[in-house]
């Protein structure tokens, strides 16, 4: 059996891809990894409440680890506290962990060259899969999703807080990829087969955030030089635990 953590971003392709791990005999499973933004208690990039994220684990029975970071950190600071949390789950016996991207390479080369220097092997489940038939798969199997986060370059605001169904994938402008690979959209899963139960929430407010982009270049954790590209506004849905 591989000793395996997971890192886990409360969305859809994580939840797909733990759906596809969780049925491969040689693999356990034991740890979620998550990253925090410490200072507002909101899982990072989605925006979402911790609150929910501690009822997500809960739900899918395992047991869950935090990454907090500050609200504004170096790449140098973010590198080191992955390293740090990393060498922490290698001395645990740890040898194997998954990520959901599909095909971002150099995110996937970022990734892969971090953990070759502790011997962790980085698995893809849902690597180079078609991202639409990714996404009707989802729904097939009975995932229940909605949208917390979208890019504003992308989408507007009427994409935000809503539940991802064959009506909302048909609704996607064409150049936004059905998953939202690329950054488009985030979401909350609060249902499905690997799920021992449902999680309630109430939708709160939607609200637009701007953010200013770094001007250090060694900030851009895996865009060549000569791919700089800012998203700084996103629309935010906030969701309420009941």
């Amino acid at each position: 059996m591989r000793k395996t953590y997971f890192n886990w971003s409360s969305g859809k392709d994580s939840s797909l891809a733990l759906y596809y791990m969780l049925q491969q005999s040689d693999v356990e499973i034991t740890r979620l990894i998550t990253t925090v933004n410490k200072d507002y208690e909101r899982v990072s990039m989605h925006g979402l409440r911790e609150t929910l994220l501690d009822q997500q684990a809960q739900s899918l029975g395992i047991p869950l680890e935090k990454i907090y970071l500050p609200a504004t950190v170096s790449m140098e600071a973010y590198t080191q506290i992955f390293k740090h949390k990393v060498e922490n789950l290698k001395e645990a016996g740890f040898t194997h962990c998954v990520f959901g991207d599909i095909f971002l390479e150099d995110l996937r080369k970022y990734r892969e060259k971090q953990l070759s220097t502790l011997n962790i092997q980085a698995l893809f489940p849902l690597w180079k899969k078609n991202t639409k038939e990714l996404i009707k798969s989802f729904i097939d199997l009975g995932f229940k999703a909605i949208t917390v986060c979208v890019n504003a370059k992308f989408l507007d605001a009427s994409f935000c807080g809503r539940v991802i169904d064959h009506e909302f994938i048909d609704d996607l402008p064409l150049e936004v990829d059905p998953c939202g690979e690329n950054g488009e959209f985030h979401t909350f899963v609060f249902d499905g087969p690997i799920f021992n139960n449902p999680i309630e929430f109430t939708i709160g407010d939607i609200i637009k955030r701007d953010y200013k982009p770094t001007t250090k270049k060694e900030d851009n954790c895996y865009k060549d030089e000569d791919e700089v590209s800012w998203d700084t506004s996103f629309w935010f849905c906030d969701l309420l635990p009941k």
